[in-house]
């Protein structure tokens, strides 16, 4: 892993900055606030073609007349990504400042504790970043090459805001590379020994930043954690995609008779146990190393129920070549999971999937319940937690989706 050492500044002064003009008819997304403008809705010229990827640019219309400033990558689908409607002021350490306040002042009534997600993207209007906050530790995700090429600027508005006392970049996801980025874990500041804490729903947790899935934590699933903690008092759970104990710790902190999270990665469970015994639930939780799908088949097999089941997968659908085998897997997970219930027992399944959305999700959980031979009842469809905002014009920021099932 590599340390940032004194990263170069982009000076931004916005009368020198190259000009894009959007195709004649083709203004209006961008004009209703819509972040984004694809390649074939803008003049890609000869100049154009030849700008650096990340490029700070003034978006006009065919009049000239000013739409915003972009960040434009000349290589990608989504070539412009709008930072500003205003074209006149500097894109620079401020500018980021003030967006950082503004996101941190709403995280701080909504969540109060130091552990969330801070910045979300589009929907903070930040476009291609990620943070989240672990108390003094900041995880980034810079995900385009607008924000990559705009880093010093976002790291010197984190230190003006928050000052913490490390920031790790896990600059490692996927999407980096259609950017044309190379995907790296590097340390902007700081050094850091080992998982860190976080709290939430008043449990302690261990966050593997480093090497752990993402940026260590899914925040995203607090309130649902707290939801289903609520049908968990006295009850068996199976918490079926683990990872770090999420689901199946604060179930146990609710009353749980017993606790069994299947999880395949070994640290993942090292440190789930770790927050089992910090959370005074050791005697309570189990984890047990496997494959989810073959292990709900085994307990299926030996007659095994449970009376509130959690199915919280990775993604089945990475793309949308991937939409109908991956669609597929929610409805054989869900199927496996709801011959596990007990009668009148409860079921949450959820999908990260932003490839499928939430008529088709439902419809694939219904089709498992059916294929299973259950019928139930809908408590509750849910999403991301208050600290992942969706941009109203960008439906796949919605990209958690979650039901709550009462099975008769």
């Amino acid at each position: 892993m590599n340390t940032v050492s004194a990263e170069r500044m982009v000076t931004d002064t916005p009368a020198a900055r190259p000009i894009i003009r959007v195709l004649a008819g083709h203004n209006r997304r961008a004009r209703g606030g819509h972040p984004w403008i694809y390649s074939n809705e803008l003049e890609m010229s000869r100049s154009a073609k030849a700008l650096e990827p990340g490029t700070l640019v003034t978006l006009v219309d065919q009049a000239g007349q000013a739409l915003g400033t972009a960040t434009f990558n000349p290589h990608t689908l989504i070539a412009a990504r709008i930072l500003a409607h205003k074209a006149e002021a500097p894109i620079d350490r401020a500018f980021f400042a003030a967006r950082i306040r503004r996101a941190l002042e709403l995280r701080e009534r909504l969540i109060g504790a130091p552990y969330y997600r801070l910045i979300h993207s589009e929907a903070d209007a930040v476009p291609g970043l990620i943070a989240d906050r672990y108390g003094e530790v900041l995880v980034l995700q810079a995900n385009t090459a607008g924000i990559d090429r705009l880093l010093p600027e976002v790291l010197a508005a984190f230190d003006d805001v928050l000052s913490p006392r490390v920031v790790v970049l896990r600059n490692d996801s996927a999407v980096r590379t259609q950017e044309g980025l190379p995907t790296e874990t590097r340390l902007a500041k700081g050094s850091i020994e080992g998982p860190v804490e976080l709290q939430e729903n008043g449990a302690t947790f261990f966050a593997d930043v480093i090497e752990g899935q993402k940026t260590g934590w899914f925040y995203d699933q607090r309130d649902n954690r707290a939801l289903v903690a609520r049908l968990a008092s006295g009850a068996r759970v199976l918490d079926a995609y683990a990872y770090l104990g999420g689901f199946g710790i604060t179930a146990a902190r609710a009353g749980a008779r017993s606790v069994t999270c299947i999880e395949g990665s070994a640290p993942a469970i090292a440190l789930g146990e770790r927050a089992a015994q910090r959370n005074g639930v050791a005697d309570t939780v189990s984890f047990v190393r496997g494959e989810a799908f073959a292990e709900m088949e085994r307990r299926a097999a030996a007659k095994e129920q449970f009376d509130l089941v959690v199915c919280d997968p990775p993604a089945f659908v990475k793309s949308k070549k991937d939409l109908g085998a991956g669609a597929r897997g929610y409805r054989k997970m869900t199927r496996l999971a709801a011959a596990l219930v007990a009668p009148n027992g409860n079921l949450f399944v959820a999908s990260c999937s932003h490839n499928v959305d939430r008529a088709r999700f439902v419809e694939e959980v219904a089709r498992g319940l059916n294929d299973a031979g259950r019928d139930g009842r809908i408590l509750a469809s849910t999403g991301a937690a208050l600290d992942h905002p969706v941009h109203p014009h960008l439906p796949e920021t919605a990209y958690l989706k979650g039901e709550l099932i009462a099975l008769d």
